[in-house]
C-alpha cells in the first residue's frame, strides 16, 4: 500500500469510527428504553432531552394496550416497547421501510414474543403496501375506546409508510405529487404541509381517529428544528398548517400551475378545503389531543454531540459547527470545502489538526437546468461538490457525509467520502467530476473510485452528518498529525 491510499485508509477509518459513534448515541430501542420505564403497574414517560417527565399511566386503568407507528426506526423502538410491555400487549401494527426490520433485540424473538406486526412499505414513494397496511391501522384505531393506552412510535419516513389518502385521491396522485415536489428539491417542512391536506391519518388525525383512547407517542426526530408537527407529518400531535399553506408550498415548487404535475383529484380536493368544504386537520385546541402526550426521544443533536466525544476521544480536536444544516447540497459542499482551505491556508476558523462536525439535511434540486439527471443522493452529491472545492489541497483531508438511515436517495449507499486527493484520482479513471456533479450522478463517480460509504439499514433516522477531518501530515492509525 502507497503512502496516499494509506493516507486515505486511515482518515476513511477515523471518519467511520466517528460516525458510529453518532448513530449509537440515537440508537432508537435504547432511546425508548431511556423514555419509557415501568415500575409496577404504572408506566412513565419521559422526555430524556428535556430531563422533564411528560405523564404516568396507571397499567390497571387500561384493558386494552396496543403499539401503532410508522417509520424507518419503528422496528427497534417497537422491540424496545415490546421488551417493557410484553406482558400486557394485546399486539400492534407498525409501518416499516422495505427491509428496515430488524428490531435490534437484545434477547431471541421468535414468532410467538413479536407481539407487534412490521409490515414493510414504500419509501419516499408510498405504494401499495403502504396503503393496505394503514388501511388495517384504521382499522385498529377504530376498535379503541377509552380503557385503550395507544403507544404510538414516530420516526423519519412515516409520512410516505402513513398512505391513506383524503377523499377522491389515489395512491397514484400522491406518488405524482410526491415526485414532482423530490424534482422541485422541496424541504420536509414542504413535503409534510401538502401530505397533511391529502391525508386521513396525517396532521393529527390519527389521533382524532382513535379518540377517546390515551394516545403516548414517541418521536425520533429526522427534521431540523424538531417541530413536532412535520416530523412523520405530526399524525398524533395538532396541526399549525393549513389548506392555504399546501397551497403555497405547491407554489413555491411551482407545481400549482403546472396541470400535468398537479393531479386534477389533488387539486380539487385543495380547492374543497381552501372553500371550507373539506374540514380543516386539528389544531391546538381540538378536543381529540386531550388525552394525547409526546415525548421526543433522540434528534440529530445528540448524533452531533456524540461524534463530538468520540473525535475527541481519538485525540481531534473538534469544531461542532450545527445539527441544522441546510441548503443545497451542491452548496453545502463546496462551503465545507472552503473551510478546509481557510483552515489550511490561514488558520481560521482554527488550525488543523481539526475536525469540523455538521448536521442536518440538505436537498438537491433535479431539472430545469438542462442537464440529465443520473443516479446518486444529497450526500453524495455533497460529497462530489465537496471534492472539486479540495481539489489542489495539501493532504490529508477527509469529508464523510451520509445519512444515519443508512440511506442516500435511491441507492444502496449512505453516503460518500471525499479525499483532497479524489479529483486526482477521478481523473487517472477518466471521470469528469463536474459534469457529473451537473447531471446529478454522483454514484457512478465515488462507486468507480471506491468511496461510497454503504452501512445497510442502520435502524435509526436522526437526518444526516457530516465529518471534514482535516490533518497537518499523514496521519497513523487514524489519529491526527501533531
Amino acid at each position: 500500500m502507497d503512502e496516499a491510499t494509506s493516507r486515505r485508509a486511515a482518515l476513511a477509518a477515523a471518519a467511520r469510527d466517528i460516525f458510529e459513534a453518532g448513530l449509537s448515541a440515537v440508537d432508537p430501542r435504547a432511546a425508548v428504553a431511556a423514555a419509557l420505564q415501568r415500575h409496577g403497574d404504572v408506566l412513565v414517560l419521559s422526555d430524556p432531552l428535556r430531563g422533564e417527565q411528560r405523564a404516568r399511566y396507571r397499567l390497571g386503568d387500561y384493558h386494552r394496550l396496543l403499539v401503532v407507528g410508522a417509520g424507518k426506526a419503528g422496528a427497534p423502538m417497537a422491540g424496545a416497547v415490546e421488551d417493557l410491555l410484553g406482558d400486557r400487549l394485546e399486539g400492534g401494527l407498525v409501518i416499516v421501510k422495505h427491509g428496515h426490520t430488524d428490531r435490534g433485540a437484545a434477547k431471541p424473538t421468535g414468532a410467538s414474543s413479536c407481539l407487534v406486526e412490521l409490515v414493510e412499505a414504500g419509501h419516499p414513494l408510498p405504494d401499495q403496501a403502504g396503503l393496505d397496511a394503514t388501511c388495517r391501522l384504521i382499522e385498529l384505531l377504530r376498535g379503541a375506546d377509552a380503557q385503550t393506552l395507544l403507544l404510538c412510535v414516530i420516526s423519519g419516513g412515516g409520512s410516505a409508510l402513513l398512505t391513506a389518502p383524503a377523499g377522491e385521491v389515489s395512491l397514484d396522485d400522491l406518488r405524482r405529487v410526491t415526485d414532482a415536489l423530490l424534482a422541485a428539491g422541496a424541504d420536509i417542512r414542504a413535503f409534510n404541509t401538502v401530505r397533511k391536506h391529502l391525508s386521513a391519518l396525517k396532521g393529527g388525525q390519527l389521533a382524532r381517529l382513535a379518540a377517546p383512547a390515551t394516545v403516548a407517542t414517541l418521536v425520533l426526530s429526522d427534521v431540523i428544528g424538531d417541530p413536532l408537527d412535520a416530523i412523520a407529518s405530526g399524525p398524533t400531535v395538532p396541526d399549525p398548517t393549513t389548506f392555504s399553506a399546501a397551497r403555497d408550498a405547491l407554489r413555491r415548487a411551482q407545481i400549482w400551475d403546472d396541470d400535468v404535475a398537479l393531479p386534477s383529484a389533488v387539486r380539487a380536493h385543495l380547492e374543497a378545503g381552501l372553500a371550507g368544504e373539506v374540514p380543516e386537520t386539528p389544531g391546538p385546541r381540538d378536543p381529540a389531543f386531550e388525552r394525547c402526550t409526546t415525548a421526543l426521544v433522540g434528534n440529530n443533536r445528540l448524533a452531533v454531540a456524540a461524534c463530538e466525544r468520540r473525535a475527541q476521544q481519538i485525540g481531534w480536536p473538534t469544531l461542532a459547527l450545527t445539527s441544522t444544516l441546510e441548503g443545497e447540497a451542491a452548496d453545502v459542499g463546496r462551503m465545507l470545502g472552503s473551510i478546509a482551505r481557510e483552515a489550511l491556508e490561514v488558520g481560521r476558523p482554527q488550525r488543523p489538526p481539526l475536525c469540523v462536525i455538521c448536521g442536518g439535511e440538505t436537498t438537491v434540486s433535479l431539472g430545469g437546468d438542462g442537464h440529465a439527471v443520473g443516479r446518486g443522493g444529497r450526500n453524495q452529491e455533497l460529497a462530489l461538490a465537496a471534492a472539486l472545492a479540495l481539489d489542489g489541497l495539501p493532504p490529508a483531508i477527509c469529508l464523510l457525509s451520509a445519512g444515519t438511515d443508512g440511506t442516500d436517495g435511491p441507492t444502496d449507499a449512505a453516503g460518500a467520502l471525499a479525499f483532497d486527493d479524489t479529483l486526482s484520482r477521478a481523473r487517472a479513471c477518466g471521470l469528469d467530476a463536474a459534469a457529473q456533479l451537473q447531471d446529478h450522478d454522483a454514484y457512478p463517480f465515488f462507486d468507480a473510485l471506491g468511496d461510497l460509504l454503504r452501512t445497510g439499514p442502520t435502524g435509526t433516522n436522526v437526518m444526516d452528518l457530516q465529518l471534514l477531518l482535516i490533518a497537518e501530515a499523514s496521519p497513523r492509525e487514524g489519529a491526527p498529525a501533531r
